[in-house]
């Protein structure tokens, strides 16, 4: 079993996957007058397909503890896909690039507080998985017809501490 190490979530290091949602950094301006400050355009959601819409979803996640076995990978080939947590308790982002061959290696992120991710249309990714404590998040992705779902098995597992 191959062992992954996870990385600091940062702009630079996401990019090839979609985008991180984050106050710090971000283009902002105030509104209401002077009273809110908007941090504008975070992520590109993306919908495609029969009657695509985006749509927002609340989910509750239990916790995983490390390390963590990783055998799966999934996407989302009819839109993007964006964890917002509602919490402060970080959470571990898994993603692989495409080769000719399905996904590659996998590589793992653990988000600072106050970060969230837009995870790219049909970017391999693991599942949502929580660390520390039982968290909440908004979700936002694609409603709509359609098969928005395929999986992968990889053939040996990884070990990701």
């Amino acid at each position: 079993m191959k062992t992954i190490e996870i990385r600091p979530l940062t702009r630079e290091a996401f990019a090839p996957f979609g985008q991180v949602i984050e106050q710090d950094g971000a283009p902002n301006f105030p509104i209401n007058a002077g009273k809110c400050t908007r941090f504008h355009d975070l992520a590109h959601i993306e919908t495609t397909g029969e009657k695509a819409r985006p749509m927002i979803s609340l989910l509750r996640g239990e916790p995983y503890p490390l390390p963590l076995e990783l055998k799966m990978v999934e996407r989302h080939p009819l839109g993007s896909q964006a964890f917002i947590p509602l919490g402060e308790s970080p959470f571990l982002v898994v993603v692989a690039e495409e080769t000719e061959n399905g996904p590659a290696e996998p590589v793992a992120f653990r988000t600072a507080p106050g970060q969230g991710v837009n995870i790219g249309r049909n970017v391999w990714h693991g599942i949502l998985t929580p660390l520390e404590t039982v968290s909440d998040f908004a979700v936002v992705d694609r409603g709509g017809e359609g098969v928005n779902l395929e999986e992968h098995f990889y053939d040996e597992s990884f070990l990701i501490r």
